[in-house]
């Protein structure tokens, strides 16, 4: 299929972002690296009025060590996120997945904001956004607003952002010595959407988990926090038994939809065998 007529204007600000969706009575999309959205136009799930370039706009742009806060901006492309030296250091479950997300041509022009915009419920990215504990940095007419990640997946591709508004950068906040990460998805093959997959970012003072978050992609409307699991490893050793107990409560974490490719029996065994995998990563780390 072909994209229905639209209308383009190429924004050099924020603030002509803006303004050119408001004049255009919210019927209006904004681009950037166009690889989740250009599809969709093909594919006529979406057929705004006007597209408003935004991949010009430099205070868009960036990736900065702001105090125990990493900004990247929005127009970060994945393949910035899989080479940059310092996500790789401050948000390393963001460096983890790069790998896997779609391929190299896709890698180069999809932007780490258009990603977690689109809230794709099988991609690496907003689930790892949820996994840092990051912030949404979000822009309107009355300026700039922040909300959690925790809060920001609403549902089956809808976020926090509301019509008009433009994700403008995603605050991270920075590791820890004491924190230790893994992450891990099955694929049919590398750089298909996962049948399920996982981040884990946990806090371990003095051998037992003080803090964490486990969250998996590709099994509900949302990236999902394993919040049974993670009180089953809460203040323990992560030992064989800490881990088959992550493993039993997680199975009540996890509710995904009917697919007649994938039942929800077997995505539940593979979350299963996902967590085990990277929890036992995670008690091999050295301090």
């Amino acid at each position: 299929m072909k994209a229905r007529a639209f209308n383009y204007v190429r924004a050099s600000t924020i603030v002509e972002a803006l303004e050119a969706f408001e004049g255009a009575g919210s019927d209006a999309s904004y681009i950037a690296g166009g690889q989740s959205l250009v599809p969709s136009l093909a594919l006529r799930l979406q057929a705004p009025e006007l597209l408003i370039d935004i991949a010009h706009i430099p205070d868009l742009r960036g990736i900065e060590l702001k105090g125990s806060w990493l900004r990247i901006g929005a127009l970060t492309r994945h393949a910035e996120v899989l080479a940059d030296p310092l996500i790789r250091k401050h948000a390393p479950l963001y460096s983890e997945a790069a790998p896997h997300v779609a391929h190299p041509a896709i890698r180069n022009k999809g932007t780490l904001g258009g990603s977690i915009s689109h809230a794709d419920p099988a991609s690496e990215f907003p689930a790892m956004t949820l996994a840092l504990g990051a912030e949404l940095e979000i822009a309107n007419r009355d300026g700039t607003r922040r909300v959690s990640a925790d809060e920001f997946f609403v549902d089956l591709f809808q976020t926090a952002i509301e019509p008009g508004e433009l994700l403008v950068a995603i605050h991270v906040p920075v590791v820890r010595p004491t924190h230790r990460w893994a992450f891990h998805e099955l694929a049919r093959r590398r750089g298909d959407f996962a049948l399920v997959g996982c981040g884990i970012l946990a806090d371990v003072i003095d051998g037992a988990i003080e803090q964490i978050r486990i969250v998996f992609f590709s099994v509900g409307n949302t990236p999902l926090r394993a919040w049974k699991a993670e009180d089953a490893l809460m203040g323990r050793v992560l030992n064989e038994d800490a881990i088959a107990a992550a493993q039993a409560a997680v199975i009540h974490d996890l509710d995904p939809p009917e697919d007649e490719n994938v039942p929800p029996a077997m995505r539940r065994h593979l979350a299963r065998v996902v967590l085990g995998r990277l929890l036992g990563d995670i008690a091999r780390q050295k301090p």
